[in-house]
């Protein structure tokens, strides 16, 4: 058995990889270390205290969170390509679902972009209405969530399809396409059971997401190197 490489697909795949790996850090940068950081859940004078202190802090965590989604975009296109000889109408459906759970993800941050301002124009008047306010900020925050928990199926269904091209393939181990299946599941289930039963949080993906970051890695070490016979 000998290596070879096709350059085009270990270009494509080098650039899904650094798009993905480029959107698990900022994402988890801005939506854990300052969104999450900031907000106290049903404490709306708290969290209105928390953002106007570090108001900086916190737009630079929209900003980030604005790049994950163009990220997803090129992510979505490079896959698509990567993925396209495999099957091309499955490889084309999993790149619109991403697209369209980027775009879905951007109306969510759009819910944190509103925050500042109403914080803003809460420094001055009455404090009745000051309070009134902060509790539309608090449900702006609640509604990022909301949607983002939505569009999370998008996405669940992107990886399931995803795990089925892999498996597919005959160059992506097919261990790593069923785990990227299990993680596509691992959103479905924790979406849908939000959509069906309020408040309800089951956490799968915490535990399916493993094959997320085994792919990551594999694009970046082996994507586009295949192996084949030697004479």
């Amino acid at each position: 058995m000998s290596r070879t490489t096709d350059q085009p697909v270990r270009g494509v795949a080098l650039v899904a990889g650094i798009a993905l790996v480029a959107m698990a850090v900022l994402a988890g940068l801005a939506n854990f270390g300052v969104v999450e950081n900031l907000v106290t859940e049903g404490d709306a004078e708290r969290t209105a205290q928390a953002v106007r202190g570090s108001e900086g802090l916190f737009r630079y965590g929209v900003a980030g969170l604005l790049l994950v989604a163009i990220l997803d975009v090129i992510a979505a296109w490079a896959l698509m390509v990567f993925f396209r000889p495999v099957h091309e109408g499955v490889a084309t459906l999993a790149a619109w679902l991403r697209a369209v759970y980027a775009g879905v993800f951007t109306v969510a941050i759009a819910q944190l972009a509103g925050v500042p301002p109403l914080l803003d124009a809460a420094g001055h008047p009455r404090a009745d209405t000051a309070d009134r306010l902060h509790a539309e900020a608090l449900m702006k925050i609640d509604a990022f969530h909301e949607i983002w928990d939505a569009g999370l199926s998008l996405f669940g269904l992107h990886l399931v399809l995803l795990g089925y091209l892999a498996y597919r393939s005959g160059h992506v181990p097919r261990p790593l396409g069923v785990l990227l299946a299990i993680a596509g599941l691992g959103y479905l289930v924790d979406s849908l059971g939000a959509l069906l039963v309020p408040d309800l949080s089951l956490g799968a993906a915490v535990f399916t997401f493993v094959g997320e970051v085994v792919f990551m890695v594999w694009l970046l070490a082996r994507g586009g190197v295949e192996r084949t016979r030697t004479a």
